[in-house]
């Protein structure tokens, strides 16, 4: 962040200052008492089920400099009074968007969207300073804290925009006001805020509302949802990519090799072709490598950095990340983070390529909106696991026994401990070489079982 004063902060918001030395300098904003750091100014934010306010003492005995809040409080720091505080949060980011000559990049999508902004991120610390977005801050709050990262110095931003439900997305755009935006794809997930797969893709769409007048747009060739945005792009610099050959594309993806340690593929991009090996596992990460060399690219990286930038990549714990026990006869993939359609589509065709006795445990897909599309959907997933290669499958949860009831070789399980007993009785320390994916949303906590499976292993070699 900008170095500023409280008074400064006043004006920038036209607000009411109360305090001894209005001219403390700030660096850094948080909006949680926990994470106080110096020279800070702590936001009150006001939730559903909680006031900022209430946290105000805590803060400023962890060193807040100062507090912005929506009613006068007894502290002995200085104080900036306004009627709705996060308002206040993105009236402060606008303003320091605004004033910074940073690049910004905006990414949504239904999946992908944290692994094209760590490859885009990649990329672009081969061409400046970047900031981006850090964790799960990708909505109304985390938006524009990130965006409060910025400085005078900061070459480039890409921030990831999520949303949960219609009207977020529009909402984000405006205050990140990007000058490149890309939805990396669309897929079923969070039916319960959206309803509609029609709805999710205006949705998505509203994140080229807020583009600079100049802005430019990376699209995904392999998705047809462009369509319904063309009133929105209007004469819009784009960008296209698709993983399959296509002279209409811009970057596109050429040989591609898909191995149980990565994937291989020729880079076509407007610079030529280079050669490109991903740390990272699936078909489905050459689309989100030619999505991050694309923004790269539309931002001023030239080949070598992408592709550079590309093969530094690491998988993430939580997201296809691969985990080699039993000395490399047990390949576990924890892809636990979340899972809706599409990420579970591709669990599946990795799942389906890694060597030996393949088993698939995953949970129920959560928010999918009413109960009987929930079913269509979980009917829909056990059959692309009855056409794959994968030789068993193991399930929890309320829903997703339909899937293993549909499928040969699958197990249903009523909770976690069980399942868990079953893998370290019946399969795991088979003198056999084994895959096995891990899968389910967030509120099952699956990484669980990664965790109880990886320590057997430890404690058996030890």
């Amino acid at each position: 962040m900008i170095l500023l004063s409280v008074s400064e902060i006043s004006l920038i918001l036209n607000a009411k200052s109360i305090g001894m030395n209005m001219n403390v300098l700030i660096n850094t904003i948080s909006t949680n008492s926990n994470e106080i750091k110096k020279k800070c100014m702590f936001i009150a934010l006001i939730g559903k089920r909680y006031d900022g306010h209430d946290f105000i003492e805590q803060a400023v005995m962890a060193g807040a400099q100062a507090v912005l809040v929506n009613r006068y409080v007894s502290v002995n720091v200085p104080q900036i009074i306004v009627v709705d505080t996060y308002h206040a949060l993105v009236k402060i980011a606008s303003w320091l968007r605004d004033r910074v000559s940073s690049k910004v990049i905006a990414i949504t999508g239904s999946s992908g969207k944290t692994s094209v902004k760590n490859m885009t991120v990649s990329i672009l610390k081969n061409c400046g300073t970047v900031v981006s977005t850090q964790g799960n801050q990708n909505n109304l709050i985390g938006v524009p804290i990130t965006l409060l990262n910025l400085t005078y110095q900061s070459d480039f931003a890409v921030i990831e925009l999520g949303s949960n439900q219609l009207g977020e997305l529009n909402k984000l755009s405006k205050i990140v006001a990007a000058d490149v935006a890309l939805v990396n794809n669309i897929f079923i997930s969070h039916l319960s805020g959206f309803r509609s797969l029609k709805s999710i893709q205006q949705e998505k769409g509203e994140i080229f509302s807020g583009l600079a007048c100049n802005g430019q747009v990376v699209i995904n060739g392999d998705s047809n949802a462009v369509f319904m945005w063309n009133s929105m792009l209007q004469l819009k610099k784009r960008w296209w990519f698709s993983i399959y050959v296509k002279k209409e594309m811009d970057f596109f993806a050429n040989n591609i090799c898909i191995y149980p340690h990565g994937v291989r593929f020729i880079l076509s991009s407007p610079y030529g072709v280079a050669p490109v090996f991903l740390s990272i596992l699936g078909r489905h990460s050459v689309s989100n490598a030619l999505a991050a060399s694309a923004l790269a690219f539309s931002v001023g990286a030239n080949l070598s950095e992408i592709v550079y930038g590309l093969q530094n990549i690491q998988p993430l714990p939580g997201r296809l990340y691969p985990i080699l026990l039993n000395d490399g006869k047990l390949l576990l993939l924890d892809d636990t983070y979340n899972s809706n359609v599409g990420s579970m589509i591709e669990a599946i065709n990795v799942l389906s390529v890694m060597p030996g006795y393949r088993i698939l445990v995953i949970s129920d897909m959560l928010e999918l909106g009413e109960r009987y599309v929930a079913i269509q959907y979980h009917y829909y997933i056990a059959r692309l696991i009855s056409e794959s290669k994968i030789d068993q499958i193991l399930t929890i949860g309320n829903i997703s026994y339909l899937i293993s009831k549909n499928c040969k070789e699958g197990k249903h399980f009523h909770n976690k401990n069980k399942l868990i007993r079953y893998l370290l009785n019946n399969i795991l320390f088979q003198n056999t070489y084994i895959s096995i994916l891990v899968k389910g949303s967030r509120s099952f906590q699956m990484e669980r079982i990664v965790d109880i499976i990886r320590d057997q292993f430890e404690c058996y070699s030890g």
